[in-house]
């Protein structure tokens, strides 16, 4: 475990970038793949290290964006990030058995697919699969991506095959930083004080709630995964015309507001927050467009000051039930939440709408995110938030009257081997009526554990 002299410059140029800071993107390809020769592989492996993105390197292109916009340019500066991981098919193959001490990644993800809630049926063919590593390539546009891959693909060769390739895009314009069904994503985010700094309202972890190897990781690791990460992929699929006709056709009714705006507020009590991104812990009833860009602000709360009531956010609130502040670390403790955190780098993809879909209110074409979250321990991060938070319907835990509170599921991400979920607090004057989820807006369609080894670990482990 390392001191409290992390993170120093040698780590930095050591910790793939996409980790804490993440590559700034607006595209992005996720290529899946096999390794067929594995001493060609690592012998190519050696050739390809030079072009993996550090966090070094990120800090660095983030002040050469923020120097470029601040010089009145308006165009999209040039670059390109890449970063690889390994699942555990593909670190035996390297003839790498040391034990990473994460359960979840000696296992896979598939083998754990009915726990998490997933229809196995659902899942992709490449998934159900053994894929050995993933590597992600992310720019300012597609022409730069084209670029990284072309030079993946010279060095790599013929030591591997294509398994998938996710291609990322973030939305169009107004809708750029918003998922499909058109809420702002990533807002809130674990930070680590002496890289990333904190905004009012950011849980500040240890560097080992992320980082292996550092302050805070508690499990006993071999030496070279220090600066390493835990890599989550989820493939989803966003229903987003069903989506928007259950919110047409449930709004909700509350006097505060216009009854045209109630599908909007429904939408808004499903997330947690409006589509602005402002929290309606702060904006009950209606949206707050200045909130929401404010960053001082529009984070700054944890559902302390009245703990049982639903009137602004219910419990099952999909940012309440995967980020529940107060409703744990006042019972619980701190470490209640700070234990299971998990940096997200996901990215949207397939195209917006079609005017056909939407007159339908059918889908049709393939869209979703491409859900990528980073970790120290996959058991206490992505697994523990899906099983133990998301499909748990008395979590967040409350009594009320002296009875345990059943809030459901959490209405976005919660699963139920595909069955209609409940899911209570929806409606602000009655929060312990039911609502009916009759099918899962997300639909999880695979996905792998993968470790993002160090620059070190690269070197001096994995290549030849």
């Amino acid at each position: 475990m390392s001191s409290t002299t992390w993170p120093t410059a040698q780590d930095l140029n050591d910790l793939q970038g996409d980790v804490v800071l993440g590559i700034p993107k607006r595209t992005e390809d996720l290529i899946f793949f096999n390794i067929h020769d594995a001493a060609a592989f690592k012998r190519d492996l050696k050739q390809l290290i030079p072009a993996i993105t550090t966090t070094a390197q990120i800090q660095k292109m983030r002040t050469d964006i923020a120097n470029h916009k601040g010089s009145g340019n308006t165009e999209l500066l040039k670059l390109v990030g890449i970063n690889i991981g390994f699942t555990i098919h593909g670190l035996t193959k390297l003839g790498i058995t040391d034990d990473l001490g994460d359960a979840a990644f000696k296992t896979g993800q598939f083998a754990d697919a009915p726990a998490l809630g997933d229809v196995v049926s659902n899942w992709l063919d490449a998934f159900k699969k053994e894929i050995d590593g993933v590597v992600l390539i992310a720019g300012d546009c597609k022409s730069s991506v084209l670029e990284g891959t072309a030079k993946v693909e010279l060095i790599l060769g013929t030591s591997i095959s294509k398994m998938l390739v996710v291609e990322g895009q973030v939305r169009p314009g107004k809708e750029k930083g918003h998922e499909h069904f058109g809420f702002l994503d990533g807002i809130s985010s674990p930070a680590i004080e002496a890289l990333t700094g904190h905004l009012p309202g950011q849980i500040v972890v240890p560097p080992g709630s992320l980082v292996c190897g550092t302050e805070g990781d508690s499990v006993t690791r071999p030496a070279w995964a220090k600066n390493g990460s835990f890599f989550a992929y989820r493939h989803f699929n966003q229903l987003v015309p069903e989506f928007n006709k259950f919110l047409a056709d449930n709004p909700l009714n509350f006097p505060a507001i216009p009854k045209e705006h109630g599908s909007a507020l429904l939408g808004a009590r499903l997330f947690g927050r409006w589509k602005s991104g402002a929290p309606i812990e702060l904006a009950p009833t209606a949206d707050d467009p200045a909130l929401a860009a404010d960053k001082q602000r529009n984070n700054n709360f944890d559902f302390s000051q009245d703990p049982l009531d639903q009137t602004k956010c219910p419990f099952a609130a999909h940012i309440r039930e995967t980020n529940p502040r107060a409703d744990l670390t006042v019972p619980f403790g701190e470490a209640a939440l700070t234990d299971h955190v998990m940096v997200r780098q996901g990215i949207a993809f397939g195209p917006e709408v079609t005017v056909e879909e939407a007159r339908e209110k059918k889908t049709k074409l393939t869209r979703g995110l491409a859900f990528v979250c980073y970790q120290a321990n996959l058991v206490n991060g992505f697994e523990f938030l899906q099983k133990k938070w998301a499909n748990t319907t008395n979590f967040p835990p409350k009594t009320i009257d002296g009875k345990a509170f059943d809030s459901g599921f959490d209405p976005i991400i919660g699963q139920n081997s595909g069955k209609p979920r409940e899911t209570a607090g929806l409606q602000p004057k009655n929060a312990s009526a039911e609502t009916t989820l009759p099918f899962d807006f997300v639909v999880a369609k695979g996905g792998a554990y993968f470790f993002t080894p160090s620059i070190t670990a690269l070197k001096t482990k994995l290549a030849a």
